[in-house]
């Protein structure tokens, strides 16, 4: 995607689900049609114009964000040629929203955290154990046989506790979520993502 807003207006850059990965951003001139409606030829002159840190600062202003505006103007970029008419080109991708994956054996704590301005979104939570080797270290093997355990609840649960939230601590214990199945050590494993909201 491309995006190219001229000076003193506004690049609105959107990813519908997804998130924004920038690639490249120039603020300046590289030729003389580009937003060059109703401007004197002389603000069109100078095709050698570029702000060498705008690719760092729209990246650092609308990375991992589904949703970003940046203002073509000198106030945000500086001015890399004084009477120029100048504009912002931004080439970006929608990049799919990371999910995150934690695993808690039993007795211990999940701590499901996101970058500020972004919160949880609980994709999977389960409480219980399906495989062998998972948190199996130091634990007799018949407490690792059970490999068809699950509480039905972890899910909605989790989801409950953490949804719309920046941070949030579940322990993965009987405690919390019933017992599925006595005597097998068990661990919480949860899937989530972290999203913008508006």
């Amino acid at each position: 995607e491309r995006r190219t807003a001229c000076e003193d207006s506004t690049a609105d850059l959107t990813c519908q689900g997804r998130v924004l990965h920038i690639y490249r951003a120039d603020y300046g001139r590289s030729d003389r049609t580009t937003c060059s409606q109703g401007r004197p030829s002389e603000q069109l002159q100078n095709v050698n114009c570029a702000s060498y840190t705008a690719t760092h600062l729209v990246a650092e202003m609308c990375n991992g964000k589904s949703r970003c505006s940046v203002r073509a103007s000198n106030s945000v970029f500086g001015d890399p040629c004084g009477g120029t008419y100048k504009y912002l080109q931004v080439s970006y991708s929608c990049e799919p929203i990371p999910i995150v994956r934690t695993v808690s054996c039993e007795g211990q704590t999940a701590d499901l955290s996101c970058d500020s301005g972004k919160v949880i979104r609980i994709h999977r939570a389960d409480y219980g154990r399906s495989d062998r080797t998972t948190c199996s270290q130091g634990r007799p093997s018949e407490q690792l046989q059970n490999m068809n355990c699950a509480a039905s609840t972890t899910n909605d649960h989790v989801a409950k506790m953490c949804n719309g939230k920046s941070r949030c601590s579940v322990t993965a214990s009987n405690s919390v979520f019933g017992d599925p199945c006595g005597g097998t050590y068990k661990y919480l494993q949860v899937s989530y993502t972290c999203e913008s909201y508006w």
